[in-house]
């Protein structure tokens, strides 16, 4: 089966070739296998992966003049993939491609597979900020009271679907924020397939585009959503 990993990239030129390489020499070997990178930033994101193209067939670029949101770029990318399979990661490689296997392979039970750092199994090696952690915590709860999804980490990177869950869920999606995930969740569950939360060992990394002053905003969107 063939797999498409989207990989968003807004202003990211100091990590992305480090998570391009890291999973395009690990799927490359084992997977017919696409990786498409989408960036919406004026960096040199761009030129980078552009350079890794010329040596390797599995790399796509997307360009977009645009901030597209990191919501709005993974379902760029998802419109665009090929795959049987099709997934999206963050560019921080919080999540390894071993442990983004794992994903894959619990699709032989599930439609959607997601990485989790709160649930049994798992491991975090590199913890975030506590003002961040807390927020991801109170996040989760008040989410969950939101759109009751049975959730314990909706907002971990690392999620895999099989290509009609894409199909039948992307003319619906609203958001393109960083609420984008829990929306895609949500609207998940609510057509009848099957979301396995998978263990995995995640670390934090500096450097991310996320700040909690996007919280605000997050909430409304949802909010939006779930009434509309």
């Amino acid at each position: 089966m063939k797999l498409s990993l989207v990989i968003p990239a807004y202003q990211e030129e100091k990590r992305i070739s480090r998570v391009v390489d890291s999973y395009s020499d690990s799927f490359g070997k084992k997977y017919d296998f696409e990786l498409i990178v989408i960036c919406d930033g004026n960096d040199n994101t761009a030129e980078i992966v552009r350079s890794r193209m010329l040596n390797d067939s599995h790399i796509r670029l997307l360009e977009f003049p645009a901030r597209l949101g990191k919501g709005g770029a993974i379902l760029a990318g998802f419109k665009e993939a090929r795959g049987d399979l099709v997934g999206f990661v963050d560019s921080d490689e919080s999540v390894s491609p071993s442990d983004f296997e794992k994903l894959i392979n619990s699709l032989n039970g599930a439609d959607c597979a997601i990485a989790s750092r709160r649930v049994e199994g798992s491991r975090i090696v590199f913890h975030q900020p506590l003002k961040r952690k807390v927020s991801s915590i109170v996040f989760n709860l008040i989410v969950n009271l939101m759109f009751d999804i049975g959730i314990k980490d909706t907002q971990c990177g690392a999620k895999v679907f099989k290509k009609r869950v894409v199909q039948t869920i992307l003319p619906v999606m609203r958001t393109n924020g960083f609420e984008f995930d829990v929306e895609l969740l949500w609207r998940i569950k609510g057509e009848g397939f099957r979301i396995k939360e998978v263990p995995v060992e995640w670390k934090h990394e500096e450097g991310s585009t996320f700040s909690l002053k996007y919280s605000a905003s997050m909430f409304l969107n949802l909010l939006k959503v779930r009434l509309l």
